[in-house]
């Protein structure tokens, strides 16, 4: 059975644009994290091997870095694809979004879980080009319902904001029970 030329392959012949670039990144961190296991993890004198707290990480790691090796003998022979560095930048990139939740996260302490979260979800909204009234109700409605669930249904416990602090003393006390 042949292959049309339209179809797609499933196991492409030539390299992606960053392949590369990826397969040496995974194992610069496979082998960083393979440096740390003696200081992050134990070996218990007379465990059994299953009980062992450094087994799975070596496991886990041993294979992360033992793929990336294998992937970059198969990578590293192919003729490269421009665009190696136009590829990386698409994943720098995606980093803004882990700095939008790290700003999250550091602002719940002082603001609060409530309005921290419903400040989140509108903005993202914002930021993702989405400007109608009811895409900015929704993200409210939604952030809304995340604090509802979490904190008040589930009893999640949330560090309680310095805002609330400056409530009347009932209401700084829902506040932060409930929000």
């Amino acid at each position: 059975m042949t292959q049309k030329d339209d179809e797609p392959h499933v196991f492409p012949l030539g390299r992606k644009p960053g392949e590369l670039l990826f397969c040496a990144a995974f194992l610069m961190f496979a082998a960083a994290l393979l440096a740390m296991m003696g200081w992050q993890t134990s070996w218990l004198p007379r465990a059994n091997l299953a009980a062992q707290p450094r087994l799975w990480p070596a496991i886990s790691l041993s294979g992360m870095a033992l793929f990336g090796f294998i992937l970059w003998l198969r990578t590293r022979s192919i003729a490269r694809t421009p665009g190696r560095w136009q590829e990386a930048a698409v994943w720098l990139r995606a980093l803004e979004y882990i700095s939008w939740y790290v700003v999250y996260v550091v602002c719940i302490p002082f603001v609060g879980y409530l309005p921290s979260t419903i400040l989140f979800c509108v903005l993202l909204t914002l930021r993702l080009g989405y400007r109608s009234r009811m895409a900015l109700l929704s993200a409210f409605g939604f952030a809304l319902f995340v604090v509802l669930t979490f904190k008040t249904a589930f009893n999640v416990k949330m560090p309680g904001g310095a805002l609330y602090d400056l409530a009347p003393s009932g209401l700084r006390y829902i506040l932060i029970r409930y929000f």
